[in-house]
Parts: structure tokens; C-alpha cells; sequence
């Protein structure tokens, strides 16, 4: 493997990804914050496609262990950084060159300050600037002893207290999140059932409302009043697999409610 130019000043934060069969992706991802970082860390949780072998030639720490959910496994795996200041990255992103530049020049002297960073989100090869997806950002840069992940099984997030302020840092995040059609719808489907099971385990219910009108909602909302419609049929694409995630997941959540009470649908 083609080694990068390891010239640039390393920084004091450790990369922390995530990852379970991501062989036609990590390498990538790994490839693009060695420059900048003398610790990345890689948590697999329990890949068969021969990850774990391309992490660790990549020059990754890997640690192997059980999946307890996103929020749990992203802090079991904060918990093994070498730093404490933590850039938290999917095994499909890479920082582009603007990104990367602009983490040299922060200090890391306080604590109290998390970084949000600006996404670009690809389907296939396509760019999606509109839509759902055409304004992503997420806070991503982190010191641990002060912000850290919950516990959330899906759609996990930073806990962030009163005293936090948040900063934009300039560039990008390339978000590589679907390779094509196939792999969208199933990935809609594994993330509508999981927050299903979310929401039934805080007590939230499902209505006839919800599943039949939240997803047509959510529909006009991001393909009219958020012009996913100007990123051609990908951008149909996308307000379509969103609004089937709305109805996956308010369907199952009905499920779960009636499979708790012992009823029959």
C-alpha cells in the first residue's frame, strides 16, 4: 500500500472511528487523517470481511469488541484514545484538504470549546446540495473530559452542557454515506427499525397519523421546501427513502407497542 506524506505537524487528537465490514472504505478514510494524527483508533465490532487486517496495515490501533449500540460503542472507544481531544469520523468520511489546513491552526487549549465541522454528503458520485442532506453539519472535535457521547442506541449525540461553545471550523467533512440505491434502501430500513426500538424504549408512541401522514410530510418537506428536486433524480431518490424511513419506522414502533401489551394486530 502507497504510504502518504507523513510531513505534516501532528497534532494532539486522536481519531476515533467505529466500524463493523467497512474493507471498501476504511483504508480511504485512515489514509486521509494519517498526516495530521500519531493515534487512530479504529472499534470494530466484529467485521468478516477481512477490516480488521486492512485496518491494522493501515497503520490504526484496532481494538476489537462487542457492539452495544452507537451512542455506547463511540464512547467505549473514546474511552481508548491516547488523547483527549477526539475527532470522531465514520470509516465512509474523509476531511478534505481546506479541513485538514484549518485543524493545524487551532490551539486545543480549552476544553470548553467543540468544533463543528460542515458535511458533504455524496450518493454514488453525486454531490447532494439540496435536500436533506444539503446544509449537514455536525459537532465532530471534542475534548472528552468535558463532552461526551450518550447513550443512545441510534441517531446518537453529543452531550453538551451550558458552558460548551461551539465553533465552525472551515471546510469539509466528504461524506461517502451510500454507494448506490441498493445499499440506501437498506440502510433505511436498518435505521427506521433501530429508532423504532428507540422510541418504544422511552415510552413514545406510534398513530395512524404518524405512519401515514408523517412520511408524506416528510417528503414535501425535503424534496419542495428544501429543493431536493434541483439534485435531479438522486434528490427524488433521497426525499423518497426518507419519507419510507418515516413510515418503517412509525410502523414498527406500532409493533413493538403491540407486541408489549401481548395484542395481535
Amino acid at each position: 500500500m502507497t504510504q502518504p506524506d507523513k510531513t505534516v505537524n501532528k497534532i494532539p487528537v486522536s481519531v476515533v472511528i467505529i466500524c463493523k465490514n467497512e474493507v471498501g472504505q476504511i483504508y480511504k478514510c485512515i489514509q486521509s487523517v494519517i498526516t495530521f494524527t500519531d493515534d487512530i483508533v479504529v472499534y470494530d465490532s466484529g467485521s468478516t470481511d477481512g477490516t480488521q487486517q486492512l485496518v491494522t496495515d493501515s497503520g490504526a490501533r484496532l481494538i476489537e469488541g462487542e457492539w452495544l449500540g452507537f451512542g455506547l460503542t463511540k464512547k467505549k472507544a473514546t474511552e481508548m484514545a491516547r488523547y483527549d481531544w477526539i475527532l470522531n469520523l465514520d470509516a465512509d468520511e474523509i476531511p478534505d484538504a481546506k479541513l485538514k489546513q484549518n485543524l493545524q491552526q487551532i490551539s486545543f487549549n480549552d476544553p470548553k470549546i467543540v468544533y463543528r465541522i460542515r458535511f458533504k454528503n455524496f450518493l454514488g458520485n453525486q454531490h447532494l446540495r439540496f435536500g436533506e442532506w444539503g446544509n449537514d453539519k455536525h459537532v465532530r472535535i471534542f475534548n472528552r473530559t468535558q463532552v461526551n457521547w450518550n447513550d443512545a442506541s441510534v441517531h446518537e449525540s453529543l452531550l453538551l452542557s451550558p458552558q460548551i461553545s461551539i465553533e465552525t471550523l472551515p471546510g469539509f467533512v466528504l461524506h461517502y454515506t451510500v454507494k448506490n440505491v441498493a445499499d440506501y434502501a437498506a440502510k433505511t430500513i436498518r435505521y427506521g427499525l433501530l429508532n423504532a426500538e428507540k422510541y418504544h424504549l422511552t415510552g413514545k408512541r406510534s398513530s395512524v397519523i404518524k405512519i401515514y401522514l408523517a412520511p408524506v410530510f416528510a417528503f414535501i418537506k425535503y424534496y419542495f421546501f428544501f429543493l431536493g428536486f434541483l439534485d435531479g433524480i438522486n434528490g427524488l431518490i433521497c426525499a423518497r427513502m426518507t419519507a419510507y424511513y418515516t413510515f418503517i419506522k412509525y410502523i414498527r414502533l406500532k409493533e413493538l407497542h403491540q407486541e408489549s401489551q401481548g395484542t395481535e394486530q
